[in-house]
């Protein structure tokens, strides 16, 4: 059901993946689909403003500790929250206190804003996903809970088979690509009640799958680029977000507009 709404400020909650990892700009910097939606919003809506306070690699305690009160001050028009994920993906996962400290975030940003977005994030098809899944569907188990007593809006990629494809995801595995970054933006933008301008559920054409060889060639280089700094930063409890300061960490208005794809 499309609203025609009206919405002034956006406020972005989370880790690597409402920062924008691995949408790419050729500056080097990240857009990913909050930038892209923020972008489609302030261009129906003069002064538009937008802050985006997600940091990569952060956990639900850090979002809580570190972003859930700054953003509740900016009243913001819409907010989204995306955190938790990160905590499921370690090998010690205290899935009671995740779930209580996404209560406390939920509890204190809804009555903050006009509308509270929250998600049930993509995941990859692969054996990792098959690992983790039990955690990850009693962590949208209680995203659903949480939306439904607090009025949020759940949008749930999760459940859609095309961001499972593979090639949505970036060679690290763990990041949507651009074009999953659209979708996702495409996902949000429809939820908030806004003409549909993509059928962001579409399925990618069929592909002829990799043969053996270049299956093993990609297996190798995602373990030594990727697997195996992730596995070090876990041993030594480093994070790749230590030190690292929100992109935008003002809800100020945003003039900057990136194009939908400026590499098409």
């Amino acid at each position: 059901m499309h609203t025609n709404p009206h919405h002034t400020s956006l406020v972005a909650l989370g880790d690597s993946f409402t920062e924008g990892m691995s949408d790419l700009l050729p500056d080097g910097s990240y857009r990913g689909w909050a930038d892209l939606l923020a972008a489609r919003m302030a261009a129906r809506t003069p002064d538009f403003r937008y802050a985006n306070l997600a940091v990569r690699g952060k956990l639900i305690g850090q979002i809580v500790d570190e972003q859930i009160d700054v953003a509740a001050a900016m009243k913001a028009d819409v907010v989204t929250l995306v955190g938790g994920l990160n905590d499921t993906l370690r090998p010690k996962c205290d899935m009671v206190r995740v779930r209580d400290l996404l209560t406390r975030a939920v509890e204190t940003l809804a009555p903050s804003c006009g509308q509270l977005v929250l998600m049930r994030s993509p995941g990859r098809n692969g054996p990792v996903l098959e690992r983790f899944r039990p955690r990850m569907e009693e962590l949208f188990a209680c995203v659903d809970e949480l939306a439904e007593k607090h009025g949020a809006l759940v949008v749930d990629l999760y459940g859609a088979p095309a961001l499972a494809d593979q090639r949505m995801w970036d060679v690290d595995r763990l990041h949507l690509t651009a074009e999953g970054h659209r979708r996702v933006a495409e996902a949000v933008w429809q939820s908030l009640g806004y003409e549909p301008e993509s059928d962001w559920r579409a399925a990618l054409p069929p592909a002829t799958p990799p043969n053996w060889a270049a299956r093993r060639v990609a297996d190798a280089r995602f373990a030594k680029q990727h697997l195996v700094p992730w596995i070090g930063r876990r041993l030594t409890g480093r994070s790749s977000g230590d030190g690292r300061a929100p992109k935008r960490a003002e809800l100020a208005p945003y003039t900057d507009l990136v194009p939908e794809d400026p590499r098409s």
